[in-house]
């Protein structure tokens, strides 16, 4: 036998095999479910328990100035112009019952300060609601349906064992249309601050279309099973281009717990540190082999970081075993194992690594804050003047090492003048202010040419009124 027959029958016997193996993998389907594939009888379960939900609150709206307001002739004339005037707003959204007492997860932006909330289910019936637990810089809100019961629920999975690429569906009402279906995958994970450009949120991203309404809506695995609540999208057109982002079930459950034991405002534990992902360069510095962790840039003298011993250049890797890459990472991960407990963070300084016990505390109010309204005879009438400490800095989102004074409320006459909440006062008419009262003292006194020496988003601001 020649070789090129040989190499002909060889040939020949390989395709009769992969032959054999397309037939067998190519089978007609034999039974009807195998003839009806689809994700219906997993919306039939979970579809149940996505809401829409219908928010209404009363805004102020702003009218025009009344140039005559001090004129003693024609003030009378002109009464009632340039008051505030009620404006009533309407708003869209989704939510997903979480229990059969009628406990609703949505986010916050769809319910946050809503003087009536209304909640329909798939099978058209309504119910008031109220907030129990809201909270705008996690974007989450609990609510609590009123006079319901036995209502379908879905159930939470761990959202750390989410993996990329697994399938998922988004239910939830966009653009009003009605309960709308959409499926896609989970495209990644640990997403920080992508969704809404604020840096403190933690997501996960799918593929699967979100739209305006979708908000609150459920994001469920192949199993019928929350793991993230849809909050937003990141696109230029206003429509979905396929990159949606959720919060992770984790932190949802932490929301039902507190929520639960009465809590009306999310409490989430103080790090009470500054830091930055290490980068490349920052690595090869530190001695480590890849990027990873968060180095420690500036601390708080009262804060647990620095109570547990931690120092300005510490790496640290990981809270609870659960690696941390970004400080939104790090903060998410203290949120969801909650305050009163001890977290074990995984350090790196000078190479070696070590786990350190660190107390999840809330901030404390220490000074106290003693806010002081100016009266009508200061130079800025209804300003509301308060002293910094940890929990300000916490909630207002202020450089870690802030002291002194900060704007607590503008009044009536501050926002014209160019001032914001948040902002800390440094100097008044070049005199330092170290107290609340100092200030409000110093404001009560001064005269024409006023001038502030502000801190506003770590940048110097001077204004002169």
């Amino acid at each position: 036998m020649t070789k090129g027959l040989l190499m002909r029958l060889i040939w020949m016997l390989a395709l009769l095999i992969s032959a054999q193996f397309s037939v067998a993998e190519t089978r007609v389907p034999q039974t009807s479910g195998e003839i009806s594939l689809s994700f219906a009888p997993l919306v039939k379960q979970a579809a149940p328990a996505v809401v829409n939900i219908y928010a209404k609150r009363v805004t102020q709206t702003a009218a025009p100035t009344n140039p005559f307001m001090d004129d003693p002739f024609f003030e009378r004339f002109f009464r009632g112009f340039g008051q505030p005037r009620p404006r009533v707003q309407n708003s869209l959204g989704s939510g997903v019952i979480l229990s059969d007492d009628g406990i609703v997860v949505s986010n916050y932006h769809v319910v946050g300060m809503a003087t009536e909330i209304r909640v329909v289910l798939n099978d058209r019936r309504e119910y008031a609601a109220r907030v129990l637990l809201g909270d705008q810089e996690s974007d989450l809100a609990i609510l609590q349906v009123e006079g319901a019961a036995d209502l379908p629920s879905l159930s939470l999975r761990d959202s750390d064992t989410v993996e990329v690429g697994e399938l998922v569906l988004a239910i939830g009402n966009p653009f009003g249309v009605g309960q709308t279906v959409s499926s896609g995958i989970v495209s990644g994970l640990a997403r920080s601050g992508g969704a809404n450009g604020s840096g403190f949120g933690y997501f996960i991203q799918t593929d699967a279309p979100i739209n305006p309404g979708n908000s609150g809506g459920a994001l469920i695995d192949v199993a019928g099973r929350l793991i993230g609540i849809n909050t937003s999208i990141l696109t230029r057109s206003g429509g979905s281009n396929g990159i949606g982002f959720a919060i992770p079930a984790n932190l949802v459950a932490a929301f039902v717990a507190q929520a639960r034991d009465g809590n009306s405002r999310f409490v989430r534990p103080w790090a009470g540190l500054a830091g930055q992902p290490v980068d490349q360069d920052m690595a090869q510095s530190l001695g480590l082999d890849r990027p990873e962790g968060v180095v420690i840039s500036g601390m708080h003298p009262v804060g647990p970081y620095t109570a547990a011993g931690f120092q300005v250049g510490d790496v640290i890797l990981s809270v609870d075993g659960a690696r941390v890459n970004s400080p939104a990472e790090m903060i998410f991960r203290m949120a969801v194992a909650g305050e009163g407990r001890d977290a074990i963070v995984t350090r790196m300084r000078d190479g070696v690594f070590e786990d350190v016990p660190v107390a999840l505390v809330v901030p404390p109010e220490d000074p106290p804050r003693r806010p002081i309204t100016l009266s009508d005879d200061s130079a800025i009438p209804g300003l509301t003047l308060a002293q910094i400490n940890p929990a300000v800095i916490s909630e207002m989102n202020l450089p870690i090492g802030a002291e002194g004074v900060f704007i607590a409320e503008t009044g009536r006459l501050g926002t014209r003048l160019g001032l914001r909440r948040g902002d800390i006062i440094q100097r008044i008419d070049r005199r330092a202010v170290a107290t609340s009262a100092e200030a409000a003292d110093r404001l009560s006194r001064a005269e024409r040419g006023t001038r502030l020496d502000l801190i506003r988003g770590g940048q110097r601001i001077r204004l002169r009124f």
